[in-house]
């Protein structure tokens, strides 16, 4: 099975300090890997090369066999990648319908267009109700996206992403800032979005539990290197892993 994502001695420096450093993986398609370690390890500038935030003094990203290392990032979008980020990144005082429809006409090719009656896009609008469903936003709709939760909210941004069909999700701590109460309700999207086996997902997550249930594979990074890949329950019993991460055993 050709890998979708892969990386081929993948580095990157900030003066003097190694932030990725010679990290080669291959991430199989319509699986979910999730990306672990501690702070300072290396897995948002690792994401930030996949997407195309950053460029790496030395290594290459290739998608579906295709090198994509020079690609800025919104051609790397039109290919197939979508990010979602730590902070989210919505239209305030536009609905949450208005926001998803945005995308799906970028995805279209038609842009904004505030003058033209949205009857015209009623397909278009269609699509963005059957994301909104998806993340479990059907019922906020018509809701302003300022008056949602934080986990509304990153709920709307992965809602934004899917609206334009990317093969590959990357989602960076999509738990992060968000209420104990809401977590439930981000996991189980996650799992809807795994199982349907249609697309890759690639996860940066501190949520152990929740890493070690969702996850077909686990790349750990640490100090800038890649320390372990592997199934959960391998994962879980490398010594390795233990010593410089989890601290003798998963809980």
């Amino acid at each position: 099975m050709e890998a979708v994502i892969r990386t081929e001695d993948l580095t990157m420096a900030f003066g003097g300090l190694l932030a990725v450093n010679g990290v080669s993986v291959d991430i199989k398609p319509n699986t979910l890997t999730s990306i672990i370690g501690p702070n300072g390890a290396g897995k948002t500038t690792f994401f930030n090369l996949i997407s195309g935030q950053l460029t790496p003094v030395r290594g290459k990203v290739f998608f579906k066999g295709k090198d994509i290392t020079s690609l800025p990032v919104h051609s790397r979008a039109r290919l197939g990648l979508g990010r979602c980020f730590q902070i989210t990144n919505v239209f305030p005082r536009l609905t949450v319908l208005e926001n998803v429809r945005l995308a799906v006409q970028a995805k279209a090719h038609l842009g904004y267009r505030p003058l033209t009656p949205a009857q015209r896009f009623r397909e278009l609008e269609e699509k963005a109700l059957e994301v909104l469903d998806t993340v479990g936003l059907t019922g906020k709709a018509g809701s302003l996206a300022v008056t949602l939760t934080h986990g509304d909210k990153r709920k709307l941004e992965i809602a934004i992403v899917l609206a334009m069909d990317p093969e590959v999700l990357l989602l960076d701590e999509p738990t992060a800032g968000i209420s104990l109460e809401e977590v439930p309700a981000m996991i189980e999207l996650l799992e809807r979005l795994k199982e349907k086996r249609d697309r890759t997902i690639l996860l940066v997550e501190h949520k152990m539990d929740m890493v070690l249930s969702l996850s077909d594979e686990i790349l750990v990074m640490f100090n800038g290197t890649l320390l372990a890949q592997g199934l959960p329950e391998d994962i879980v019993r490398d010594e390795r892993v233990q010593a410089a991460y989890l601290g003798g055993g998963v809980t």
